[in-house]
């Protein structure tokens, strides 16, 4: 009976770290997706105003992530020592700011700085907040907390086609302004409100929370303890590590995968026979959807059978192989529809299943820098998809030799995540009676 009023007080203990900081950190990494794939749904609109080509837009879309990866390893060994609170206020009041200043993009040069500033101020938050992430769940729950916590990738696109669509298309002309122009200022600026929240309500560690009673903090505290010894501690070894390394060649190819669907969605949709600017946001809205269950449940699959690597690689394999297929029935609109769905949510599955890998086997000192590592080589993919994809469109008037690169690219992802036997704990949780003895 003891063991089991354990569980429940762990489970129950769970259930309300989630609610407290979850919610928070989902809103927030949901406008930071929207801010930097939003440019997808206003690139039609632009290119008739402002005139710039598909490889512009492309060299645009991509040059995001080359700020973004010059500036995450400082951004996140700063967290380190100066708390997740005051860097994530830091960051979104700055990444606010230049996501708002995108609306007075007026050709190429302007698009480019804009593009590369959100990219710099952006810089740290996505790992920064997988790094926080480590510091409440240990390694038997991470990959449901990660699951959750990484929704607003698909969130944020899925939400970002028709609320983008709809602000485009209904504040045209208004006080002299492009619709366009409009969406990233209103979808900019409530980055700020949110920093204030940030910092008026969230704890850097369980320590710190007031609303954790002292026999909480202590259970918090035995679990995060657990495996402790286990995977790389020092920052210096990670550099050295070459798993490390094949984590980010794995996440490269992966993000190579989602950012190319999230920024040229919208033009093969219209490539499909959509013209209506609504109908695409509203279709580009559907596989996100279906991201979204997909996530959700391989997160608690992973963590209740302790297994990641055949979860995360199976699911990017079945993403190449749908992304395929819509690459060579773009002429039926319901095939390609259905292939990019399960594409799309295959990627996303793969993907939030992936960062309980490295989030396990990283600890002490070597999470915040090796998880910022990781994802600062591993984002070069977001910065060269789309500028392939815009090249060879404009080459070859067809994204369907670009996403075949992709599918490559995803193949080689899949290969690799199952090749990496990491020395981990297995992600079974703790038996209560092992908690209730310690």
């Amino acid at each position: 009976m003891a063991t089991t009023n354990v569980a429940l007080t762990r489970d129950a203990l769970y259930r309300r770290v989630g609610r407290r900081i979850l919610p928070l950190l989902i809103l927030c990494y949901t406008f930071a997706f929207l801010d930097r794939v939003n440019i997808g749904f206003a690139k039609l609109p632009m290119q008739q105003d402002i005139g710039i080509s598909e490889s512009v837009y492309g060299l645009a879309a991509g040059i995001f992530f080359l700020g973004y990866v010059i500036f995450e390893v400082p951004s996140n060994l700063l967290l380190a020592k100066i708390g997740t609170r005051k860097t994530l206020c830091r960051i979104m009041v700055l990444w606010g700011l230049t996501a708002a200043a995108m609306m007075f993009v007026s050709g190429a040069t302007s698009f480019y700085v804009l593009r590369f500033l959100l990219g710099v101020f952006e810089a740290g938050f996505a790992p920064g907040i997988i790094f926080y992430l480590t510091c409440w769940y240990p390694p038997a729950r991470i990959a449901a907390a990660m699951g959750l916590l990484l929704l607003p990738g698909p969130i944020g696109s899925m939400i970002g086609g028709p609320v983008s669509s709809w602000l485009i298309t209904h504040t045209e002309g208004v006080a002299g302004l492009h619709g366009w122009q409009w969406m990233f200022l209103l979808e900019g600026l409530p980055c700020l409100v949110l920093a204030l929240v940030v910092w008026t309500t969230l704890a850097d560690t369980p320590e710190q929370a007031a609303w954790l009673s002292a026999e909480e903090k202590e259970l918090l505290r035995r679990d995060l303890a657990v495996d402790g010894d286990t995977g790389t501690h020092d920052f210096r070894q990670v550099l050295r590590d070459p798993r490390v390394y094949a984590l980010a060649i794995s996440l490269f190819c992966l993000i190579s995968g989602l950012y190319a669907v999230s920024f040229w969605l919208p033009t093969i949709l219209k490539e499909n026979g959509l013209t209506d600017i609504g109908s695409i946001g509203l279709y580009s809205a559907v596989p996100y959807a279906f991201a979204i269950v997909l996530m959700v449940v391989l997160g608690r699959r992973s963590d209740r059978t302790g297994e990641r690597r055949l979860h995360s690689s199976i699911a990017a394999l079945i993403s190449a192989v749908a992304l395929a297929v819509a690459a060579f029935t773009a002429s039926s609109f319901v095939i390609s529809l259905i292939a990019i769905i399960v594409a799309t949510a295959c990627m996303w599955g793969a993907y939030s299943v992936f960062w309980a890998m490295p989030s396990t086997y990283l600890k002490g000192t070597a999470a915040a820098g090796g998880i910022a590592l990781i994802n600062s080589i591993a984002l070069l993919g977001g910065f060269l998809s789309p500028i392939l994809i815009g090249f060879v469109k404009d080459a070859t008037g067809s994204t369907e030799v670009g996403l075949l690169s992709i599918v490559a690219l995803l193949l080689i992802g899949s290969l690799t995540i199952y090749a990496n036997r990491l020395p981990m704990s297995s992600g079974q949780p703790a038996r209560p009676d092992q908690t209730a003895a310690s």
